[in-house]
């Protein structure tokens, strides 16, 4: 089963230390972005995870200067055929594995990288970390990402964040301020601070630990379901409008983006 689970080259690296499986998305040239083939790796790996009791916490992290900067403009360009909020966010560990995640913050996490962020049990930022939600700036829905993060944090930095796009990142302590994680260390003991908190945790019982996760989880899930459905059904709306194909062009070109001015009574 270690061998299912341990990788030790790709775009997504995983390997064991103790009863921690520590996982880190390995494209730090593109500040560890998400392709499809990742999200798949990912997929994978989490049922895997799911597949064993060796793992006793799931810690996941950035390779290099960022911790994951969201989709790739590969993925920004594609038709959007994913159909439920599940399935979109099947990439996540959470709503996968049945064992604590800490997500150790590196550096930049934007948009699809806040909700690995969002989906932790347990976030710790470095001092170098920064968080922004850059969809509406590329033409974009920001959906699920604020309603994962809700449970997490103030209502008035998230709806900021959410509206003002790239316009209002936050640096680490201000995400602290916030709830959005719930530490802040140095650079270089980020990681093993992740690893002492799994180590702590793998202290306690087993089962208490995942039955405790499980109350924790069912009770975010029950409370909003209808409203991930709802938020991914306006996703999929708006992808077929021209502002959503004019930001990640935009983006692309280095250049401001041309927002379309015709209203859209479909949304």
């Amino acid at each position: 089963m270690t061998a299912a689970l341990e990788r030790h080259d790709g775009d997504v690296l995983a390997s064991l230390d103790d009863s921690t499986l520590v996982v880190t998305l390995n494209r730090p040239q593109v500040l560890n972005a998400l392709t499809h083939a990742v999200m798949d790796d990912l997929r994978d790996l989490w049922r895997a995870v799911k597949g064993t009791r060796q793992v006793r916490c799931v810690v996941v992290t950035g390779a290099g200067k960022g911790f994951c900067s969201g989709a790739d403009t590969s993925v920004l360009g594609g038709a959007l055929e994913i159909e439920t909020a599940a399935d979109e966010l099947s990439f996540l560990p959470g709503p996968v594995v049945d064992v604590p995640v800490i997500t150790v913050v590196n550096g930049v996490a934007a948009g699809g990288g806040l909700h690995f962020v969002a989906d932790a049990d347990i976030a710790v930022a470095s001092t170098t970390a920064r968080f922004l939600d850059p969809h509406v700036s590329v033409g974009r829905v920001s959906g699920v990402g604020p309603l994962l993060l809700h449970p997490k944090m103030q209502w008035a930095t998230l709806t900021r964040m959410a509206l003002l796009g790239k316009h209002e990142p936050l640096d680490a302590e201000q995400a602290l301020a916030a709830g959005l994680v719930s530490e802040v260390v140095a650079p270089e003991h980020l990681l093993d601070r992740g690893l002492e908190l799994a180590a702590t945790i793998a202290r306690n019982s087993p089962e208490a630990v995942r039955l405790t996760r499980r109350s924790l989880r069912t009770f975010e899930r029950n409370l909003y379901a209808t409203s991930y459905d709802l938020a991914w059904e306006l996703v999929r709306r708006q992808h077929g409008h021209p502002d959503a194909a004019e930001g990640p062009r935009a983006f692309r070109e280095k250049r401001d983006p041309v927002w379309s001015t015709l209203p859209d009574q479909g949304v």
